[in-house]
């Protein structure tokens, strides 16, 4: 009777062990699956922006930090200013960022864009042979425009409808000239190429400074010769396509995207990009 009592003690023992490893496997299963639980796919907003946002090196700094924090994947795409505005009117695009306030202007009268901000800003330099046969310098753009013309100096030009094309086109139209002939060169291709491209024929470019810095130690053959003017400025600003005029629109990472770019924290970081590769600033916080 005593050896009946102390077995069925002794199973009731291994039934409480068995029954608290159980749980402990059921605790620890369930803990796993917690920790392993899948992440929520990120959304995905389309960027529309210029070539030298890209051509810099910025976008591959400033994209990421964006896409981290809010868990959004960017789909990037940089082309003249001028196709990324006609984007953001099309309703293309969810967020838009680029170079030519006028033209920014009057997509965001018409209704197509709202949350306009300005965002950095850097410079325009006219770029040239070391040769510089032309024999241009100082700041003064409209003069240097004026003797290339007359000295039908190879000129090489996006012919893009970007903003850098449309400030080029611009400094021609307070010069009263319109460029035409062989000395001409319309390249319809991003900054990058179009540096290239003058490289190659030794000759003269209007560029924006970022791309210029980005791109400088492949060009060897040029040099800047005309920058400092008061009429070379170069303001970027950032937008949201206007989801009430435009179906489909991720409004809601759009504006995330304008807010993280005047944000303090992104502001600086944008100040401080280039500082130790080239020496100075490629762009220059400019925030509303």
């Amino acid at each position: 009777m005593v050896k009946n009592r102390y077995l069925a003690f002794l199973f009731a023992i291994m039934l409480l062990v068995l029954a608290a490893c159980g749980n402990s496997d059921t605790k620890d299963t369930a803990s796993k699956e917690k920790k392993t639980e899948p992440k929520a796919a990120p959304t995905e907003m389309i960027l529309a922006t210029t070539t030298s946002t890209q051509d810099s090196g910025l976008l591959d700094v400033i994209i990421p930090m964006f896409e981290k924090e809010n868990n959004v994947k960017v789909k990037t795409v940089a082309v003249g200013t001028g196709q990324a505005l006609e984007m953001g009117t099309k309703g293309e695009a969810d967020a838009l960022l680029v170079h030519a306030p006028a033209a920014e202007k009057a997509v965001v009268d018409a209704g197509d864009a709202i949350n306009y901000k300005r965002v950095m800003y850097n410079d325009f330099i006219l770029v040239g042979p070391k040769e510089n046969p032309a024999g241009v310098s100082g700041n003064d753009i409209m003069a240097a425009f004026k003797k290339l013309a007359d000295s039908k100096a190879t000129f090489v030009s996006r012919g893009d409808d970007s903003g850098t094309n449309k400030k080029e086109l611009a400094i021609w139209e307070m010069d009263n000239i319109k460029p035409a002939g062989d000395w001409y060169v319309s390249t319809g291709q991003g900054m990058g190429q179009t540096l290239q491209v003058a490289a190659e024929k030794k000759g003269y470019v209007l560029t924006d400074r970022a791309t210029w810095l980005a791109q400088e130690k492949n060009l060897d053959t040029l040099q800047i010769v005309v920058e400092g003017g008061k009429d070379l400025m170069n303001i970027y600003h950032v937008m949201q396509v206007n989801p009430e005029k435009h179906k489909n629109i991720n409004s809601k990472d759009a504006e995330k995207f304008v807010s993280f770019m005047v944000d303090p924290k992104t502001q600086d970081v944008i100040e401080e990009f280039g500082k130790k590769e080239y020496g100075q600033s490629l762009f220059i916080k400019y925030t509303e």
